[in-house]
């Protein structure tokens, strides 16, 4: 646990009390603050109360109290509309901040000899695969480091800070719009394309929250960002323009006279005198596809960032076991494959899943975003037959007409039975792949928890077969 100094004496408010809010939570009593906590849900109060805390009703509350609001990064801050406790602390003049600010501030608050290296890594898609990533390059070059944030262990549940820990942050947008301090030595921005448009309001809104890992770097620090898409394009440009750290513009499409990119899987970098050819990626059978070329392009500037040898990098780059439910091969029977994309929470996503398979039995569905699948209809004649589940089924089998065989199954553990008996009847290699182009929330808690009941069924069909046989 990392401890959070600076409202000593004072009450903090917190509302949102899964995760993210306790630590939270914790973090600030252990700084010396007191802290209001509230949970509209039961359930959470009910775990608040089970690990000590007082709950204090924050509708009845005089704000006038409080030092600030942690508030957890699932509650709307602008989009649709700002949360009820958002509005009450603004009338209040209340600060209003996140777990990753939080962190922020004890990182900035800390002696020189205490301050970590942090690398902070965002984009709409492959976030997770780029921090675990970098994370393992780190490990394996003999760093003590710590990865959490959107991935695994929330920030502030890490274990407190040294001067040669290195902190690898995989960070969402709505972290990022409650974050103004953070000061990351390497800023990772992979790619850019429409997500979250509801909480952020537009296209617009969405890249400004992104944008917010850039801020407080300067001389010394390494930006990279991925250029493929045209907003990363633009913020290249500009960032180039302001000429206040190493920039490292990164590519999984094509050459470029200076900075890292892949060619046909191999990884090039640029960034001195000439390219040089420096890791064959087709030799990494955890990285698979193009996106994951890019994920490897970042991990290995970012690497560089912090000082590690480039041979050194790119030697780790081809040991790392992949990540769970990520295009994670969870189970094999006869010929037929099972792969767990539960990650993929919207279409460009899944389109980097569909586009590594020339034919899969693809199970899709959840809570739709914005545009839906439309987006992917190029990549529909790959579809041998789509198994739909959750609120978008209709929605998407309506998309699907006419151009792929649709079934609507309801649930993963239909949508798995059924996509393994069609398999299966070709005799064929075949790909049954869960990358839903939704989010996860209709049915579950959270992707991995998406994943996990794919991994449940395909263990179950395993049992139905060795008792059958």
């Amino acid at each position: 646990m990392i401890p959070v100094r600076g409202f000593e004496g004072r009450t903090v408010a917190v509302f949102g009390l899964a995760r993210t809010g306790l630590a939270a939570a914790r973090s600030l009593v252990a700084g010396g603050a007191e802290v209001a906590l509230w949970d509209e849900k039961p359930a959470a109060r009910a775990a608040a109360e089970a690990e000590g805390f007082t709950l204090t009703d924050l509708s009845a509350a005089d704000w006038s109290k409080f030092a600030a609001l942690m508030l957890s990064p699932g509650v709307p801050l602008t989009h649709p509309a700002p949360h009820w406790t958002v509005e009450r602390a603004r009338e209040a003049g209340v600060e209003i901040l996140g777990d990753v600010e939080l962190f922020a501030r004890a990182v900035n608050d800390a002696s020189e000899h205490r301050r970590p290296k942090i690398v902070a890594i965002t984009g709409t898609n492959g976030k997770s695969t780029t921090t675990a990533l970098i994370g393992h390059v780190c490990a394996q070059a003999g760093r003590d480091v710590r990865i959490g944030g959107n991935i695994g262990v929330g920030v502030l549940d890490l274990p407190d800070m040294h001067g040669g820990a290195v902190y690898v942050l995989e960070l969402s947008s709505y972290q990022l719009d409650l974050t103004s301090s953070l000061h990351a030595d390497v800023t990772v921005m992979l790619n850019l394309s429409p997500d979250h448009l509801e909480r952020h309001g537009s296209m617009e809104g969405y890249v400004a929250a992104k944008r917010r890992i850039l801020l407080n770097q300067g001389k010394g620090d390494t930006a990279v960002i991925g250029v493929d898409d045209p907003w990363g394009q633009q913020i290249c440009t500009e960032i180039t323009a302001a000429n206040r750290r190493t920039i490292v513009p990164i590519s999984a499409s094509k050459a470029m006279g200076r900075g890292i990119y892949v060619l046909q899987g191999v990884l090039y970098d640029a960034t001195g005198e000439r390219a040089q050819e420096v890791a064959d990626l087709n030799r990494a059978r955890s990285l698979p596809g193009r996106h994951n070329w890019q994920n490897a392009a970042a991990a290995y500037a970012a690497a560089k960032g912090l000082g590690i040898a480039a041979d050194e990098a790119a030697e780790h780059l081809l040991t790392f076991p992949g990540l769970a439910h990520r295009m994670e091969t969870v189970a094999q029977f006869g010929r037929v494959r099972f792969i767990n994309d539960s990650k993929a929470t919207n279409a460009d996503a899944a389109r980097q899943a569909l586009s590594s398979y020339p034919k899969a039995y693809w199970i899709a569905g959840g809570q739709p975003k914005t545009g839906g699948i439309e987006a992917l209809a190029d990549l529909f004649p790959r579809v041998a037959k789509a198994y739909l589940i959750g609120e978008a089924a209709p929605a998407f089998a309506k998309t699907l007409k006419g151009r792929a065989p649709v079934v609507e199954a309801g649930t993963v553990e239909v949508a798995v039975a059924q996509a393994y008996a069609d398999a299966a009847k070709t005799g064929q290699e075949a790909i049954v792949l869960l990358s839903p182009a939704a989010a996860s929330f209709d049915q579950f808690t959270d992707f991995e928890a998406r994943g996990e009941a794919f991994r449940e069924a395909v263990q179950k069909l395993a049992h139905a077969a060795k008792g059958a046989a």
